[in-house]
């Protein structure tokens, strides 16, 4: 049950900071933005680091190169919500989000890619996304 609710949450967050992403860049720019989000999300992790301290950091040498590649990837994500945002508006740009990141998660469960659990990929999967688009279709004709 709460892999279900930090799950929702996570989408409620991830949805709301785009949103004020987007805004803030129409003000101070996309690249001054997403310094500004990373840096302050830099700062209280820092903090939340020095208070938790539940992990190893000793440990970073066995993780799997490729993975070091996250904050990478997190200046990429808030760069590319902020631009489908501002293109799209909020309900458009999250659904599609929400398809590439079901697609995407598919594909990775299916090949049991990044060390992940392989799980069949199974014709109802193909037809919960094309649902899902066809959602996105629906939501957006004009009545």
């Amino acid at each position: 049950m709460a892999g279900i609710i930090f799950s929702i949450l996570a989408g409620v967050f991830m949805t709301i900071q785009g949103v004020f992403n987007t805004r803030s860049s129409e003000k101070i720019g996309l690249w001054e933005t997403n310094l500004l989000v990373q840096g302050t999300g830099f700062l209280l992790t820092l903090i939340i680091f020095f208070i938790a301290k539940n992990g190893d950091m000793k440990r970073i040498g066995e993780i799997n190169k490729l993975y070091l590649t996250g904050g990478v990837l997190g200046t990429a994500i808030i760069y590319t919500v902020m631009k489908g945002i501002s293109e799209l508006g909020p309900t458009y740009s999250i659904g599609t989000i929400l398809i590439a990141q079901l697609s995407s998660a598919a594909i990775i469960d299916a090949l049991g890619a990044f060390g992940t659990k392989q799980i069949s990929f199974h014709y109802t999967k193909i037809i919960g996304i094309a649902l899902m688009i066809i959602g996105i279709i629906v939501f957006k004709l004009k009545a």
